[in-house]
């Protein structure tokens, strides 16, 4: 779920096949937390939406059944093609770059994002315009990753498979960081609302082990960065060969960062 790209491009490109299969288990994954944050937060009939960085549909189109034909989702992105199919009615796409393009118009209840801003190079930009979006008792709702705080795959390193996936995550990582992700970005989203102005802020984390997505989404991120990761010389073919036979196994216990949720309401 990508919003900026840097200098060097977004890492997960959306154009490739693999980011509808990472979207799908992404939303396996984390669908269920945003949306018990989003029904916490009392989103509901005939408010406005701005889900930024929406990448794939499921969240625009849940914010939709809550809102109902009164309200309204602007689901924006800098790559629009997994979200084209659902414009219409209650739901506009807008392709759109949370950093440097001014926020669409009118005001929200509820501005999300979710796994955008850790990629995005001006994150204090993009989170001012988020909070300027924002109408009077609106919700602002941020969902980022911290790699530094769990950056194994494997937590478990009980043997050599899994020492080995966690070695491709470290090279991961570190293709992350080379193009302006913040690894550490997640656990500062509370303090970052309070600075910012929002009220009533609180947080939560969540991160699953063990689930079949976990393995979907490893699989297919590796097949997306699988040529960066051997030109910068962080993984040969036959380690990242050898990693995906292990993880189609499913003994793995894979994991994923934390997602931290972080939320606060505009005075």
């Amino acid at each position: 779920m990508a919003e900026h790209n840097t200098d060097h491009g977004y890492l997960l490109d959306n154009q490739q096949s693999e980011a509808g299969v990472r979207f799908g288990a992404l939303g396996e994954l984390f669908d269920p937390v945003t949306f018990r944050h989003v029904d916490q937060l009392g989103i509901a009939a005939g408010m406005r939406c701005w889900e930024v960085g929406a990448g794939a549909p499921s969240v625009p189109l849940g914010l939709a059944e809550r809102v109902g034909p009164a309200g309204t989702v602007v689901a924006t992105d800098i790559d629009v093609s997994w979200t084209r199919g659902v414009d219409g009615g209650v739901i506009e796409v807008l392709r759109h770059d949370v950093a440097a393009d001014p926020p669409p118009p009118g005001s929200f209840d509820l501005v999300h994002a979710r796994l955008v801003l850790v990629h995005v190079t001006d994150r204090a930009e993009a989170l001012r315009r988020m909070v300027q979006a924002l109408r009077p008792g609106g919700w602002l709702l941020l969902e980022d990753a911290d790699p530094g705080l769990q950056p194994l795959l494997c937590p478990d390193e009980s043997g050599p498979e899994q020492r080995h996936a966690n070695r491709l995550r470290s090279g991961f990582r570190a293709l992350m960081a080379a193009r302006g992700a913040d690894l550490a970005y997640g656990r500062t989203l509370p303090r970052l609302l309070r600075e910012a102005g929002l009220a009533d802020v609180q947080a939560d984390a969540y991160f699953p082990i063990t689930s079949p997505a976990c393995d979907v989404l490893e699989a297919a991120t590796v097949r997306q960065i699988r040529r960066l990761l051997v030109a910068e010389g962080l993984a040969t073919d036959e380690e990242i060969d050898r990693h995906l036979a292990n993880v189609a196994t499913g003994r793995l216990d894979l994991a994923t960062a934390p997602m931290i949720s972080a939320w606060g309401r505009r005075p």
